[in-house]
């Protein structure tokens, strides 16, 4: 057994989100600065293509530089169908031999494989909880994921990386793991829809 981390837990966790969202919420705020739900379920869709095809080593130059924003103009009208699937075609890829060997792009940068399956764990995870949070629902990912993550975003600058994260934010004195997960993506984990982080 190795310690990759395991992306069905993830996918699995974030399409009993996606599912439960009421269509009446695309317009709701969430803790993604400029995103709104509809725009986060956009990207979310976008982003598990784009993981798959970096798993597959397929298209990777077909889209050469950053994809676009996510916009809830662009969302399928089947998503609550669409988005899991696309999860767990995402999941399913990077199990396949050969995922994590040699380099791979994505959102038009290039990496290694084994780099590739982070960034995408690590970008289900945290939209997952902006989408959980948005719309009112409880988030919990497993041990093994945080755990598969916490070295991963440890190594984020603190400043931030512009069109990727924010500068870490502070946590209390014994944050849980997923708490240091999403302040070293640059949330601000006391974040509700009634205020907003700023």
């Amino acid at each position: 057994m190795d310690d990759r981390p395991d992306l069905h837990a993830a996918t699995e966790l974030v399409t009993e989100v996606v599912t439960s969202i009421d269509e009446s919420r695309l317009t709701a705020t969430t803790p993604c600065p400029d995103y709104a739900v509809g725009d986060l379920l956009d990207h979310l869709a976008g982003l598990a293509t784009a993981f798959t095809l970096a798993a597959r080593k397929e298209g990777l130059d077909a889209h050469s530089g950053p994809p676009p924003l996510g916009s809830a103009d662009r969302l399928v009208a089947d998503w609550k169908q669409v988005i899991p699937q696309r999860l767990a075609e995402l999941a399913v890829a990077w199990d396949a031999p050969g995922a994590r060997d040699g380099m791979t792009k994505a959102g038009g940068i290039d990496m290694p494989g084994e780099v590739g399956e982070l960034v995408a764990l690590n970008e289900v995870v945290t939209h997952g909880w902006d989408l959980a949070a948005a719309t009112g629902q409880s988030y919990a990912p497993d041990a093994a994921t945080l755990a598969a993550l916490a070295g991963f975003t440890a190594q984020f600058p603190r400043e931030g990386s512009p069109g990727a994260f924010g500068p870490w934010r502070a946590t209390a004195d014994d944050p849980t793991a997923l708490e240091r997960v999403l302040a070293q993506n640059g949330r601000d984990i006391t974040w509700s829809p009634a205020a907003p982080a700023g």
